[in-house]
């Protein structure tokens, strides 16, 4: 690289180094240092590598550069103001209140794709991202993720690691930002690259080791990382904390701080200088990403009084929602067999992932998806999406649109036993911003669900059980999100027995059981428990009073802390039957009695009323 371009370099480095001193002053918080070591490398990037266009954001063929150690964000601001897609007053409104520059980025920015700072995420995404570009999109756009050296101690970098050496992406490249000081003191291998190549290369990966403050070293490694095929990349730079600034170059205890003395840092950087401006290249010309077919949907149907899991009928419906939308993708945790996925991978093979035993990854995946434009379901057992719970939290601040099916929900699965039931995941879904949480209770309410979460904003989540249940809803009936269906009611009722799932079929039992005794309750199948029919639930709460809600769940968090939410206020006596005792292994039958939510339960505490 001529002299030239490297004096270039350096300044646009050093004018990244004091924009970030700058903005992390003028907000009196930050994070200076950890974006100072970065600072060359993202000058090379930007300056001679990435292919972006500002102006048009959504552009196809745009790379794509995530900042997986999203603390880093001044030197990511610094980046968008060199670009000339942010003013210098706006660098300046880092981290105040109503500003676009958040303390941490979040897709409020348009060239933002995923929210980070939660350590260990934007690689995972960022090999969803190529996953996409390599088996969807088929475009040559690259993606660039820059990650600290102290979050490749996280385990969903690994399960990333490995996942991007399995698929060959040689679109993906890590900028490890080695600059050997974490939060409270040194990392765990410090400057020794090495140790860090060793662990990638097991996993497929091609490797460069350099200095992080060489433009040249640094343009080498960048432009091999272009040109590598069948393997992503991994450049592991050596850099300093702090780098330029005495008081703070390599010294512990300068974490997510502003520097005491900006103006003098600001000196030693070389001093303000006028705005260097980068003319960023633009991606290259491609074709459009491949056409996605649409045609009728044609939903399976079944029959009244036939017995269907839940699982088996969104199988089945997602892969007919497969056929009528090209944008449809499924994404498995090694288990499409029992959540019953794999009805799509038999017909759908171009469009289905596995991730094997790697939730994070599944998650992060589908949120990368999404970047793109495709619509992830990705399903697991609903005790193993708890593993991920990040990583959901997480797709919620990024403003993603993801669905997630939990199979195997409850005791009702029987004798497995406590380790396989998900008993904690209305809890954990319900408390996800804008998140949608559905639980069906037959085959034909299941398939219109599935229908409606491919359109639904946010975060989806849909629980389906084990065991077969009967059918009780025709196939032509439809289920809007946010509604209840109102199954059993009189004027003389007793009580209002709430359920959803598996617990509506004991409900109708004993509402059976205890008309034949004379005594009339109402029965409602909340499937949307959030958000929720509220206007129903006060209805039943101001007629009968009495409200029991019945569960296969912990007590805490789920269907009657939700009904609880919506009629506290009207005073009415509620009753939640919900699982309180941990489980051993036993039959579905008597797993639900002994958690006391089985028919005789209902009708037990019904009776109790009188």
């Amino acid at each position: 690289m001529p002299e030239r371009d490297l004096r270039y370099l350096a300044d646009l480095a050093a004018q990244l180094r004091v924009d970030a001193v700058r903005a992390s002053a003028a907000a009196g918080s930050g994070h200076p240092t950890s974006s100072m070591s970065a600072a060359d490398l993202m000058a090379v990037l930007l300056a001679c590598h990435l292919h972006y266009d500002f102006d048009d954001p959504h552009a196809p063929g745009n790379d794509h550069l995530i900042f997986s150690k999203g603390h880093a964000s001044p030197l990511l601001y610094a980046l968008y103001k060199a670009a000339g897609a942010i003013s210098d007053e706006e660098l300046l409104s880092f981290r105040r209140h109503g500003s676009r520059l958040e303390g941490h980025p979040t897709p409020r920015l348009p060239w933002v794709d995923v929210a980070t700072g939660s350590l260990g995420q934007g690689l995972p995404v960022g090999v969803g991202i190529a996953m996409a570009g390599r088996r969807l999109d088929h475009m040559p756009y690259h993606v660039w993720v820059l990650c600290g050296d102290s979050e490749l101690a996280e385990g969903s970098i690994w399960e990333a690691a490995e996942q991007a050496g399995y698929e060959g992406l040689a679109n993906l490249t890590a900028i490890v930002d080695v600059n050997r000081l974490g939060q409270r003191g040194p990392t765990r291998h410090g400057w020794d690259t090495g140790a860090y190549a060793r662990r990638l290369c097991a996993f497929g990966w091609h490797t460069v080791e350099i200095d992080g403050h060489d433009p040249g070293q640094i343009d080498y490694a960048l432009t091999d990382a272009r040109n590598v095929r069948r393997r992503p990349t991994a450049i592991l730079a050596r850099t300093r904390k702090g780098e330029g600034v005495s008081a703070v170059e390599d010294r512990e205890g300068a974490h997510g701080k502003p520097l005491a003395d900006a103006e003098q840092a600001i000196e030693e950087l070389g001093g303000r200088r006028e705005a260097i401006r980068v003319q960023v290249s633009p991606p290259e010309p491609a074709k459009e990403p491949d056409g996605v077919p649409y045609s009728p949907l044609k939903l399976p149907v079944f029959e009244l009084g036939e017995d269907v899991a839940t699982r088996s009928a969104f199988g089945e419906a997602l892969a007919a929602l497969g056929t009528a939308r090209g944008d449809v993708v499924a994404l498995d945790g090694e288990v499409a067999d029992s959540t019953k996925a794999q009805a799509f991978a038999d017909a759908h093979p171009d469009r289905f992932f596995e991730f094997f035993i790697a939730e994070q990854q599944m998650v992060a995946a589908a949120v990368g998806m999404q970047v793109r434009g495709w619509v992830p379901f990705a399903a697991t057992f609903a005790a193993f999406l708890t593993r991920a719970a990040d990583f959901i939290r997480m797709a919620a601040v990024s403003r993603a649109d993801v669905r997630l099916v939990g199979s195997h929900s409850g005791v009702e699965i029987g004798q497995d036993g406590p380790s396989q039931m998900g008993l904690e995941d209305l809890a954990m879904m319900r408390a996800v911003y804008g998140s949608t949480v559905l639980y069906p209770c037959d085959a034909n309410q299941t398939a219109k669900l599935v229908t409606a979460m491919a359109d639904r904003p946010g975060v989806s989540y849909l629980r389906t059980t084990r065991g077969a249940t009967p059918v009780i809803y025709d196939a032509d009936e439809h289920f809007p999100i946010g509604r209840c269906r109102v199954l059993r009611t009189s004027p003389d009722d007793l009580a209002t027995i709430v359920a959803a799932g598996v617990t509506v079929h004991e409900a109708l039992a004993a509402a059976d059981e205890l008309a034949q005794e004379g005594i009339r309750v109402g029965v409602i199948d909340l499937y949307s428990v959030k958000p929720l029919d509220i206007e129903a639930l006060r209805a039943a709460a101001t007629t009968t009073g009495n409200l029991i809600t019945v569960e296969d769940h912990w007590p805490e968090g789920g269907l009657g802390e939700a009904v609880l939410s919506a009629v506290a206020d009207l005073g009415p006596r509620v009753i939640k039957l919900a699982v309180r005792q941990m489980p051993g292994s036993a039959t579905p039958r008597e797993q639900l009695r002994d958690a006391g939510i089985d028919r005789d339960a209902i009708r037990d505490t019904v009776k109790r009323l009188r």
